[in-house]
């Protein structure tokens, strides 16, 4: 069975596509540099932006199972966001996994169905500070999901999304850094007291990858951060 996982170059896209190919899946990384990740799994390296449509829908040619993990940040309140931050977060995060489920399903669709995993954030469910835009992007492919899920559910098709809280990823890191933030301050919030890992994240991918009865989920991984 064949799995992309966009983003799958590094951080949570990279432990998602160790944990697929771990399973048996026959892995695509698709990203901006796939090289390094697909070499060392034995995978198929995709160069992949996810806002070209048809750079997208070439990719989604025989595609049984799609992680949409492709993701960037923004640390800025909405004052302090220029329409061109705003609106490429909304081109990668937003934009791109709409037009790879777009151009995934009708061939899922065809071979009688698939799964569809969209990476959100627990960003896109509750208010963050100085996260306008990425919040904004999370909350459409939450809203997106949904709306896949009632839409396709008839087709054989899963739609389901997970929503990370703060992970320990060198993107997490970068951002940290660039709005002024401690990683001991981040780790204090929450309550286990610590910060979840890619592989965490992973394992709840891979399970809605195999979930029969689950479609319309938004799996919040977040240490019980939105619970507390």
């Amino acid at each position: 069975m064949r799995a992309l996982v966009t983003g799958g170059g590094s951080g949570i896209g990279a432990a998602v596509a160790h944990r697929l190919a771990d399973d048996g899946f026959n892995v695509t990384i698709a990203d901006l540099e796939p090289d390094a990740i697909a070499t060392e799994l034995g995978a198929t390296a995709l160069r992949l932006d996810v806002r070209d449509e048809t750079q997208v829908a070439q990719a989604m040619d025989g595609v049984d199972v799609l992680v949409n993990a492709a993701g960037i940040g923004s640390t800025a309140n909405a004052p302090d966001t220029t329409v061109e931050v705003w609106e490429n977060v909304f081109a990668v995060n937003a934009r791109g996994t709409f037009l790879c489920c777009k151009h995934v399903i009708p061939g899922m669709k065809a071979r009688g169905g698939g799964a569809i995993v969209n990476v959100a954030s627990v960003a896109g469910l509750i208010g963050l500070k100085n996260r306008a835009a990425y919040s904004a992007s999370k909350g459409a492919v939450i809203a997106l999901t949904r709306a896949l899920a009632v839409d396709h559910v008839g087709d054989g098709i899963r739609v389901n999304a997970v929503c990370p809280g703060t992970i320990d990823t060198p993107w997490v890191q970068r951002l940290v850094a660039d709005a002024g933030e401690s990683l001991d301050a981040l780790r204090a919030r929450q309550p286990m007291g610590r910060l979840g890992t890619a592989e965490e994240v992973a394992e709840a991918v891979l399970y809605l990858t195999t979930a029969e009865f689950a479609t319309g989920t938004i799996l919040t991984i977040d240490g019980g951060l939105t619970a507390a």
